[in-house]
């Protein structure tokens, strides 16, 4: 996936260690040209902040892919919501996405995206938080989100680009973070590692 802009820069094609057709939208939006591995590493979290998990996470993705691939720059990432301090993942069932839903709408909660970029043993890892204010939802509205299956593969079962965008009312900080992957933050991270000149 490469285009003429970026052939310009030498830029290196980077592997990404994730299966989210989110983030590979975004790459392929911000023209950096990239592979697809996904990490099958088990996700074992030591820490409790959520800034500090998903960097762990994102590093564990890119260090499983990473160790197959010498030579090359993977990138991995993973990103969680969160409300008060507490993690909300992806939800079990119905059940559980309507809980997580109550408890956003009306709120203003955080998401975190960890980054890690690696190569022979090079690590580069950061996260990206961003505000993100939900609008107060009724129940019929809670009901009938989860009734399109939106949530169900989305931390904090919502997704920022579906139809939840009509519960939005502002973010402070980088809208593509709340996607899914900072993508600017990973052009400079890109930049300053040298794998584009």
């Amino acid at each position: 996936m490469t285009v003429k802009g970026m052939e310009r820069m030498n830029m290196e094609k980077i592997i990404l260690a994730s299966a989210s057709p989110r983030r590979r939208e975004l790459l392929t939006q911000a023209q950096i040209p990239f592979e697809v591995q996904v990490s099958e590493a088990e996700e074992i979290i030591t820490k409790t902040d959520p800034g500090e998990v998903v960097e762990e996470l994102s590093y564990i993705k890119a260090s499983a892919v990473a160790e197959k691939f010498p030579g090359r720059w993977v990138l991995g990432a993973d990103t969680v919501v969160a409300l008060q301090g507490e993690i909300l993942g992806k939800p079990a069932d119905e059940t559980d996405a309507r809980r997580m839903l109550g408890e956003l709408q009306g709120q203003t909660h955080q998401v975190y995206t960890g980054v890690t970029l690696m190569k022979d043993g090079e690590i580069h890892t950061f996260h990206e938080a961003t505000q993100v204010k939900v609008s107060e939802m009724s129940e019929e509205e809670i009901l009938h989100y989860i009734a399109g299956g939106e949530p169900m593969d989305k931390a904090g079962a919502y997704g920022i680009q579906g139809s939840f965008a009509v519960f939005i009312e502002g973010i402070e900080g980088d809208y593509n973070n709340v996607v899914g992957l900072p993508i600017a933050a990973v052009y400079r991270a890109i930049r300053r590692l040298q794998i584009a000149e």
